[in-house]
């Protein structure tokens, strides 16, 4: 999967967030409908990004009355990649320092250091 991750496009990842908050197979119209009013994309573009998304292996296009598509590759799956990519890329493979990035930053409320606090304590204790 993450050779897949790795060649999907912006513009590919928002089709990709229509089908992940979708959560089932659907066919073209309410994707486009979902499309032209989040970006305002014509038909033929969002038909284009989804074949693209077909061919790399990252939708999944079952015909039925119509064709209806499904994610094969998951937001987990690309969240994963995304992240240690930019660890690579952008903070030469340290974690630390992205942390350290957030929190520096004022990215993270006090509500989220508390959960990531408490997540670290629980993963801590199994190792």
């Amino acid at each position: 999967m993450q050779d897949i991750a790795a060649k999907i496009s912006d513009s590919e990842l928002e089709v990709l967030e229509v089908l992940w908050e979708a959560e089932e197979a659907l066919p073209i119209a309410p994707i486009r409908k979902r499309l032209e009013e989040r970006r305002g994309w014509d038909s033929s573009t969002i038909k284009t990004l989804l074949r693209r998304l077909c061919e790399k292996g990252a939708v999944e296009a079952r015909r039925r009355e119509s064709f209806y598509y499904r994610p094969v590759l998951n937001r987990e799956d690309y969240q994963r990649w995304s992240t240690r990519s930019l660890i690579q890329r952008v903070y030469r493979g340290s974690a630390k320092d992205l942390v350290a990035s957030l929190v520096r930053g004022d990215q993270l409320t006090d509500q989220d250091l508390d959960e990531l606090r408490a997540l670290l304590d629980r993963e801590g204790s199994h190792g």
